[in-house]
């Protein structure tokens, strides 16, 4: 049986495309990244993929006509490299409906809140827990969803939640999501490796 072939999107550090490589792409999972693409030079996330002999490309948006050029050169990347199913993991971009024609419900997002609190255009990074405690909420969590046209709106495939702290700040609330954006961006790539399929995830 074939692995099923992934490629990450990203646009800075990388941690959640590390929990990818040392859970699914080095152990015995039935999935391999194939290709890591970026559309910031400095990502570390593209070293990261160097360091573990994945493939890697940066492509500046600047250097494109329009998103939807960009988009098309960055799919054209993905075909390619017959890539299976698409990660977002940190990746600051929209895709466009060529994206969603090409891989529909096989484009996954992790986002940093209990969608749909704190998501949509301007929400990301240490915003986002900027925000849950602003407001005053009780818990906040982690989301992996499928990718559709909008931002941070397709459905719902895993949540999890927890406590924030009395006093915590936003620096210490990120670092205690991250650990749950690990945990279930690895558990929604693994169920799809195995099956093919998100259906029935956590159903």
């Amino acid at each position: 049986m074939s692995k099923i072939k992934i490629g990450v999107l990203i646009s800075g550090g990388g941690t959640n495309l590390q929990s990818i490589i040392d859970q699914i792409h080095k152990s015995n999972e039935n999935g391999e990244i194939v290709l890591i693409a970026s559309n910031k030079k400095n990502a570390y996330g593209l070293t990261r993929g160097k360091e573990n002999e994945i493939k890697t490309i940066y492509l500046n948006p600047k250097e494109y006509e329009d998103s939807d050029a960009y988009n098309e050169a960055l799919l054209a990347h993905m075909l390619i490299e017959k890539v299976d199913l698409v990660i977002l993991a940190g990746y600051l971009k929209i895709l466009n409906h060529k994206w969603i024609g090409q891989y529909p419900n096989r484009i996954i997002n992790i986002h940093p809140s209990l969608i749909p609190k704190f998501c949509g255009k301007g929400y990301y990074g240490l915003k986002v827990h900027q925000a849950a405690i602003e407001t005053g909420e009780s818990e906040t969590g982690a989301t992996v969803h499928l990718v559709d046209e909008g931002t941070d709106t397709g459905p719902i495939l895993i949540q999890e939640k927890l406590n924030i702290l009395k006093n915590e700040t936003a620096e210490d609330l990120q670092k205690r999501v991250l650990e749950i954006e690990h945990r279930i961006l690895v558990e929604a790539v693994r169920y799809y490796c195995k099956h093919e399929t998100f259906e029935n995830l956590r159903g």
